[in-house]
């Protein structure tokens, strides 16, 4: 396909769709921030941002540090990361649709003018008004769905129940500082275990995990924090090792959401033009 896609956002539940997209054969680039904080690194196309290339399953990502060089890597047939958090390329590079996918819980600046077809991923977006379709991000018998009318399901800051556990699971940064991390993704670490040190101006500031499990998420290393910022999550179940590689099912679900809207919309594009010819 020759269409051209934006996605704005390159964390894990978004490089569901990335990917997804992708596979479909879309020349897709992906905006992210100067400095991505993605817990769940190593599926997240975030990553290229530091490393300047992150493969995620059977895709790598590559960065472009100039427009120029994202151009001709997207003449190549490969999926392209720029660091533009405003979305000022926007605009350059007329992309069929625009899809926001940045996990904000609020609209950071999306809006139905940049391209044929606007979506947004989760709460912050009302379809029809800021865009044109939004997409359910919510786990249960909503997920993925798109609506063409309202907006998402409200956060409820709520973490999934993984494995009977929750808020228990997620680990949030006890002060503010730079992270120092003890510990790496795929270990195996037990509750109260000190995972990570906060340095701050007072001092070391220790991090420990909630409860005993596989860690599958993790900030990285050096990475300034605040009080109360996601750092870490643990899973209670330990024969998961392999899904610290591989896309989430709610990742793809919702991928799956945003390929039906683009399609649906290309579709009806397609109609329009053959009731003009």
């Amino acid at each position: 396909m020759s269409e051209r896609i934006i996605v704005r956002g390159g964390g894990d539940l978004a490089t569901g769709t990335i990917y997804k997209l992708y596979k479909s054969g879309f020349q897709v680039l992906v905006l992210e921030t100067d400095y991505p904080s993605a817990i769940r690194r190593n599926v997240a196309f975030s990553e290229a941002v530091y490393e300047g290339r992150q493969q995620v399953e059977d895709v790598t990502c590559y960065r472009a540090d100039t427009l120029e060089e994202a151009e001709a890597m997207l003449a190549a047939g490969r999926l392209v990361l720029l660091v533009d958090p405003a979305g000022k390329s926007i605009p350059i590079f007329q992309p069929f649709a625009v899809v926001d996918a940045i996990l904000a819980k609020k609209n950071l600046g999306t809006d139905k003018s940049m391209a044929e077809l606007t979506v947004g991923v989760g709460p912050g977006f009302t379809a029809g008004v800021d865009v044109d379709v939004v997409v359910e991000t919510k786990r249960g018998h909503q997920l993925g769905r798109l609506l063409y009318e309202g907006a998402a399901i409200a956060n409820t800051g709520i973490p999934g129940i993984v494995g009977g556990y929750g808020r228990e699971r997620v680990i949030h940064s006890p002060a503010q500082g730079t992270m120092e991390n003890i510990c790496h993704i795929t270990d195996m670490v037990e509750a109260n275990q000190i995972i990570a040190l906060i340095h701050t101006k007072e001092g070391n500031v220790p991090v420990k995990a909630g409860i005993s499990g596989l860690l599958r998420g993790f900030i990285r290393d050096g990475y300034p924090v605040t009080k109360g910022f996601k750092i870490a999550d643990v899973d209670p179940r330990a024969d998961e090792y392999q899904k610290c590689f591989t896309i989430s099912d709610k990742a793809r679900c919702i991928g799956g959401g945003v390929l039906e809207a683009i399609l649906h919309a290309l579709a009806e594009k397609e109609r329009g033009e053959k009731k003009e010819g």
